[in-house]
């Protein structure tokens, strides 16, 4: 909500807690079909995107997130050419995705075309991927996208998610998991945004381990870093892996040589990102396999 001309808070009652950015005007303001989207001008976080009054990205600090959720899955898969994003209608994930060369085609679906076309408008520096050959822009039903995929038929799926609520509730079920496994290679891979382990360590965080397990992914790991304007600040990205695959080796030397420019992902801190805190530790090792 906006507290005044001057703020945008979004409140957290749950936790207690509440994240306040300092605006200077609301930019954009429409009911979409599926949500209500506002874009604001903020003081020193650049544009901000709010999807029914929650936070989504800023043009400071998005970088976090789309890094951490593309990168580390796409140097832990062997050698991913398709690749599926659902959600993700800001596009920035894609822009990520498609600076590894050998991905041969990226389809992104996302079931609200106007996230994306407001991006393209306020955050045009996270759309500049949009029109590479390789990229595929579907506005779609995820699951259903997900349901009649060929089996095998796709490297890494990367699920770009609003909270579980709303369009994104199904995206984090054990139907939709079994989908994904159904359409990974033997080596697929599949990572989705799972939270804040500080908020929802026993809620959300172990449910999206217990339908990834559920779903037939035999490995589950989550990763952990920092996003300023998500509820603590505090986020996991949590990979799942078809048979043996051990999730915390990766191509470090590929991604230590990395032809692309990256402003936090980088292979130390690939492997920070894995470490688990010990109030963790119970959870990972019941649910991780």
């Amino acid at each position: 909500m906006v507290d005044d001309k001057h703020w945008f808070t979004e409140d957290y009652p749950e936790a207690g807690t509440a994240f306040s950015l300092r605006i200077r005007a609301k930019l954009h303001e429409e009911q979409t079909p599926f949500q209500k989207l506002e874009i604001y001008e903020t003081e020193h976080w650049g544009n901000l995107m709010v999807l029914d009054g929650c936070v989504m990205l800023t043009s400071r600090d998005n970088f976090t997130y789309h890094e951490m959720m593309a990168h580390p899955v796409l140097f832990t898969h062997p050698d991913p050419k398709q690749v599926v994003i659902i959600g993700g209608g800001d596009c920035g994930m894609l822009r990520e995705v498609l600076k590894h060369k050998a991905v041969e085609r990226c389809v992104q679906v996302d079931i609200d075309e106007r996230v994306t076309r407001a991006s393209e408008r306020f955050f045009p520096e996270l759309c500049s991927a949009n029109d590479d050959p390789r990229a595929k822009l579907l506005f779609a039903d995820g699951l259903d996208y997900m349901r009649r995929l060929e089996p095998g038929s796709v490297d890494v799926v990367i699920v770009d998610s609003t909270d579980p609520v709303g369009p994104a509730e199904g995206l984090f079920g054990t139907k939709f998991m079994a989908d994904v496994w159904r359409a990974l290679g033997d080596d697929g891979l599949m990572v989705q945004q799972s939270e804040s382990p500080i908020l929802h360590l026993d809620t959300l965080l172990a449910d999206v381990y217990t339908a990834m397990r559920g779903g037939g992914f035999t490995q589950v790991r989550s990763l952990q870093f920092p996003v300023v304007g998500y509820p603590s600040g505090w986020w996991s990205a949590t990979m799942a892996g078809k048979g043996d695959v051990d999730l915390t080796a990766f191509r470090e030397t590929d991604a230590a040589a990395k032809p692309f420019a990256t402003e936090y992902y980088n292979a130390a801190m690939h492997r920070a990102a894995l470490a688990i805190p010990e109030f963790c530790k119970k959870l990972m090792a019941d649910r991780s396999g």
